[in-house]
């Protein structure tokens, strides 16, 4: 079996990813459910704009308290009690578009809701792998799991069409309520370690500030939140403007933005697929920089596209190195984070994602309105590769932590 697919002879990580990628096919589904119902009945882009802000502001509040609770309660119980969460949310929802239109503040505090249990059950997720598969099979485990998420962002928008053409909104919100259940099944046939018998003896806060003060001081774990600081604030926007250069860059329309998109998503799963024997022959030091060095090229390649056609292509790359860098990212916390701290040191991942990725595409959006869309992609390709060059002039070995063992956590 090839390296990349290695963890799928785990039967408990197995289970659990046909069940996420079952959950995750219905989670974009009802994103475009929503986002089409929002757009259709309101006709008015800032309330299409608040309940995407409603689903993803909480990874950013919540994250560090996900984290926390990950480490201290069975990440099974979480995971149940999260995606019962979930199912509820989407089957309300359903239930009030089918019986009328609600108003968007209400369907925006249902979104909060999915958005609140993710918060927490993501770092449970995210902290079981490495007890499922074992640290050989780890980095190609988090490519999978790259992977179902990307093939769910090109399954479920395509169904969701589907769906809504046939049956109408609500259908595409209830098979999502339904989906959730896909996970819980999953959970109900693997074994998954507890918490250490000590987790809780002290409270959730000295909890966080314990686990951070763990990643902040831990050599490798420092330089790796350094890393994506950077690509997230400079880089990651891209994604956010998508639809914009899409219109304004490129001028087409909704089929030219899907196109985009789908083209990422199919560079993120080429790149997920083949990262477990990348990461075998390179480590994970040299996987990260290649990842964030080439980023910064296909950025204004991208940014440069003269047509429709050229920008897909340069979107497959920079969706392979785009998820080549955030599986780095990921699999880096999780090695060097000792399993009693692996949900807060993973937290802080979370909390760049959830803060600084809203930040910098505002910042580059309303740039952009100014100088154009082409200009400010090309600048924060150009920009990623500087800052990166700098580091390595003014620090030389600046990374070369990730490849020292990691350091006794101070608990």
């Amino acid at each position: 079996m090839p390296t990349s697919l290695a963890p799928f002879r785990h039967r408990s990580f197995l289970l659990l990813w046909v069940g996420a990628f079952v959950s995750n096919i219905g989670t974009w589904m009802e994103t475009v459910a929503l986002g089409y119902y929002v757009a259709d009945t309101t006709q008015q882009a800032g309330a299409t704009a608040l309940i995407a802000a409603a689903g993803f502001v909480p990874t950013g509040l919540l994250g560090p308290f996900g984290g926390a609770i990950a480490d201290r309660f069975p990440r099974r119980r979480i995971l149940v009690t999260t995606n019962l969460v979930s199912a509820a949310s989407a089957a309300t929802l359903a239930v009030m578009i089918a019986a009328g239109e609600p108003p968007v503040p209400l369907i925006a505090l249902l979104v909060f809701a999915t958005g609140c249990a993710g918060a927490f059950g993501f770092p449970a997720w995210m902290s079981m792998v490495p007890d499922l598969v074992g640290p050989d099979d780890l980095v190609a485990a988090i490519g999978l799991g790259s992977a179902q998420f990307n093939l769910g962002r090109i399954v479920g928008p395509v169904l969701a069409g589907v769906v809504i053409s046939v049956a109408g909104v609500p259908w595409a919100l209830a098979i999502n309520a339904g989906s959730f259940f896909a996970v819980i099944a999953a959970l109900a046939f693997i074994h998954v370690p507890g918490p250490r018998h000590d987790a809780r003896d002290t409270g959730i806060w000295p909890s966080i500030v314990a686990g951070w003060r763990f990643t902040l001081h831990e050599p490798g774990l420092r330089v790796m939140l350094l890393v994506m600081v950077v690509v997230t604030l400079v880089a990651s926007p891209f994604i956010a403007l998508l639809p914009a250069f899409a219109v304004k860059v490129l001028d087409g329309d909704e089929a030219t933005a899907s196109a985009l998109v789908t083209a990422q998503g199919i560079g993120a799963v080429a790149a997920a697929l083949t990262i477990g024997s990348l990461a075998e022959r390179l480590g994970q030091r040299r996987l990260l920089v290649g990842a964030v060095t080439g980023l910064g090229p296909a950025l204004v390649l991208y940014a440069l596209s003269p047509n429709v056609a050229a920008a897909v292509v340069a979107l497959v790359v920079v969706g392979g190195f785009y998820l080549f860098s955030l599986s780095s990212f990921t699999s880096i916390s999780q090695t060097r984070a000792p399993a009693e701290l692996r949900g807060r040191a993973l937290s802080l991942n979370l909390v760049a994602l959830g803060i600084l990725y809203p930040l910098g595409s505002l910042v580059q959006g309303r740039i952009a309105d100014t100088v154009g869309l082409r200009v400010v992609t090309a600048v924060s390709g150009l920009l990623l590769l500087a800052v990166l060059g700098a580091g390595r002039l003014l620090r030389p070995g600046i990374t070369a932590p990730i490849d020292i063992p990691p350091v006794v956590a101070d608990r």
